[in-house]
């Protein structure tokens, strides 16, 4: 018997529980089941999560669909936030497009943005934050970018970014961000809570980050 936790061949009968007999592993101390009634144990769980909240599910729909509680949902998708790394990048003299994107927590009159950064050759995703649009805010994305030596950074329209990016890197005019926008719309498709127009939110600031 090999353990779903270190899979190494140390396993022992521990029990039965429910019927089911228990096993445990004495290299990792992890005691655990073959077969469990409650779907929220299964091993695969976790990324059927993850897989269901990228096409578009709301935290109800997944609970159905997984046969878990709304609750475990929403437990599991902070530790799944939390194993996910953030993006490494560090290649300098590139161009970077800035954007801010609305959504709302709790109500339709709770307005928050995230605002994020994106490399245009590449697509990656340099940083974001959650908040309001304050040059509070916005200051520590810009900083991480210039840090990378960029030959242009493209935002819209916002009057906070000229006093943040010097004038010389600092591009401003229509259709510079097309590539974020559209970036934007694959988000708004394929995360519920980030949809104009539907029932979905954000109940709480920590699930729209692990969401994002």
């Amino acid at each position: 018997m090999k353990c779903k936790n270190c899979n190494q061949s140390s396993c022992i009968k521990k029990g039965k529980r429910n019927g089911e007999q228990r096993y445990y592993c004495k290299n990792c101390q992890c005691s655990f089941q073959l077969k469990y009634t409650y779907k929220a144990y299964n091993s695969n769980t976790n990324e059927l999560i993850r897989s269901l909240l990228k096409e578009g599910c709301g935290i109800r729909s997944i609970s159905r669909i997984v046969n878990i509680s709304s609750k475990t949902v929403l437990s599991r998708l902070l530790r799944i936030s939390n194993q996910i790394k953030s993006p490494y990048f560090n290649k300098l003299g590139c161009k970077f497009e800035v954007d801010e994107m609305w959504t709302y927590i709790n109500n339709k009159d709770n307005f928050t943005w995230i605002t994020y950064a994106i490399e245009r050759e590449t697509k990656q995703v340099i940083d974001f934050f959650v908040g309001s649009k304050s040059k509070e805010n916005i200051k520590p994305l810009i900083d991480k970018l210039l840090l990378l030596e960029p030959t242009k950074i493209y935002t819209d329209r916002l009057n906070i970014y000229p006093s943040l990016i010097p004038k010389e890197i600092h591009k401003r005019f229509q259709y510079c961000t097309n590539i974020i926008e559209r970036h934007n719309l694959t988000l708004r498709t394929h995360v519920k809570r980030l949809s104009r127009k539907t029932i979905c939110f954000s109940k709480n600031e920590k699930y729209l980050e692990a969401h994002w």
